[in-house]
């Protein structure tokens, strides 16, 4: 049996464009999850920035630079010597995840956190038990960053596993594992290097379906209307308030008013075991008691006052 192809046929057969596709590197995450993953770590990389800053005493920048999914392999390979791994894990979520400092960031919050001007000096090839305590505490906090970054997609809980300087000692998933790659840019002071994730596809799949732009959006509107009530109940909160104890009043005619001095008595329309009135912002509140409490004068609060309704005096 033969075939044959008109010259139609080839024309457009050869006009598509044909892609390699590399299996042992298969692409697991959509595009509109790649932007969502993208959109909670850059606010991850704010949550950095202010928490170091206060810290580290010092100028401090750290920005998402890229979000990609690669191999585990290809992950292992491009870690620079004597950089500081944090293992972790973040229930419900199952597996191990990566932080990873490079060793110019890793050392120079050391020196910071230790005291020093933030100077990298010679990086030792074993860890001492100061540092160890230090880089502990450092991913104890990013951790708690990274849980609050992630909270509108799914409440995490992080734990530090385990630090390591030696990355064959990470054999949390196979080769060819496809992983996600968050690159945060950091810098502190003068010094420039950078801080990794390294989130397998295994341990990000049961939360896959809360990776989309409308999931992501709904979240963000729900966070931001909770967000918007705390800082107005806290910017209330901290709004200063008039507060005025009238003794009483009395209604006088102008020309006693002009011809007022020292040493005269003007008479006011309460009795002397009558309470005061409390006025906040001009408005009638309260009725208080005056009195002294220590050494100043004062007033104790009786009754209060409603809008439109009689004084209740308790």
């Amino acid at each position: 049996m033969e075939t044959n192809f008109s010259g139609s046929n080839t024309e457009a057969l050869s006009s598509k464009k044909i892609h390699t596709y590399d299996f042992k590197k298969a692409l697991r995450f959509s595009q509109d999850q790649i932007r969502t993953l993208s959109r909670i770590h850059e606010n991850f990389a704010r949550l950095l920035t202010s928490y170091f800053s206060t810290q580290l005493r010092t100028y401090v920048q750290i920005t998402a630079e890229k979000v990609e999914q690669v191999s585990y392999t290809d992950f292992l390979e491009n870690i620079e010597k004597k950089s500081i791994l944090g293992v972790f894990e973040a229930s419900p979520l199952n597996g191990s995840m990566v932080m990873k400092f490079s060793p110019e960031v890793a050392y120079v919050m050391f020196d910071r956190l230790l005291g020093g001007q933030g100077n990298v000096g010679q990086k030792p090839s074993d860890l001492t038990e100061i540092e160890i305590s230090v880089i502990n505490r450092i991913f104890a906090q990013s951790l708690g960053c990274f849980q609050e970054a992630w909270t509108s997609v799914i409440e995490l809980t992080p734990e530090l596993k385990e630090v390591e300087v030696n990355p064959q000692f990470l054999p949390m998933a196979s080769p060819n594992e496809t992983v996600i790659i968050v690159k945060l840019q950091a810098k502190i002071g003068e010094t420039e290097g950078e801080i990794q994730l390294c989130l397998p596809h295994l341990v990000l799949e049961q939360v896959l379906p809360k990776l989309s732009a409308r999931h992501w959006l709904a979240s963000q509107k729900k966070a931001v209307e909770h967000e918007e009530v705390e800082v107005l109940e806290r910017r209330l909160h901290a709004t200063k308030m008039d507060v005025a104890a009238v003794l009483g009043e009395v209604a006088i005619d102008i020309k006693d008013f002009l011809d007022l001095k020292k040493g005269d008595i003007l008479r006011l329309d309460e009795s002397i075991d009558a309470p005061v009135k409390l006025y906040i912002d001009q408005k009638q509140k309260f009725l208080a008691q005056p009195g002294i409490s220590k050494g100043r004068l004062a007033v104790q609060i009786t009754g209060l006052c409603v809008e439109g309704e009689v004084c209740d005096e308790g």
